[in-house]
């Protein structure tokens, strides 16, 4: 109760779905450059872009990442052999934010970051 929820992705099917089945919930559906840049967040759920590469994918985090909340957590499903592992001590050692392997199962690992 009191919490609102921001749906953010890139591609247009996605955001017209998640607005659909999020009617009459305080969801706000937008891209990312929607989303005010001052607002912090106290959790970030995600199954990050893997596939876009890895410059791209670092840009996406050092944007994402740096907007918790103090007390913020973020929590991401990454493929194993997508990578996980070495993701996990980037954002350790390179964002200097700590990182841990919460769960792994059928080959995908959960990374709990926080400040």
């Amino acid at each position: 109760e009191g919490s609102t929820v921001w749906a953010v992705d890139v591609n247009d099917r996605a955001l017209e779905l998640t607005a659909t089945n999020a009617a009459g919930l305080p969801v706000t559906v937008a891209r990312p450059e929607d989303v005010p840049a001052a607002l912090a967040f106290d959790a970030i759920w995600s199954n990050p872009p893997i596939r876009i590469g890895k410059e791209a994918l670092h840009q996406l985090l050092l944007t994402w990442l740096p907007r918790l909340a103090p007390d913020g957590v973020a929590r991401m499903v990454v493929g194993k052999n997508l990578g996980a592992d070495s993701l996990q001590r980037w954002i350790t050692e390179e964002l200097a934010l700590p990182t841990e392997r919460v769960a792994s199962s059928k080959g995908f690992r959960v990374l709990r970051v926080t400040r």
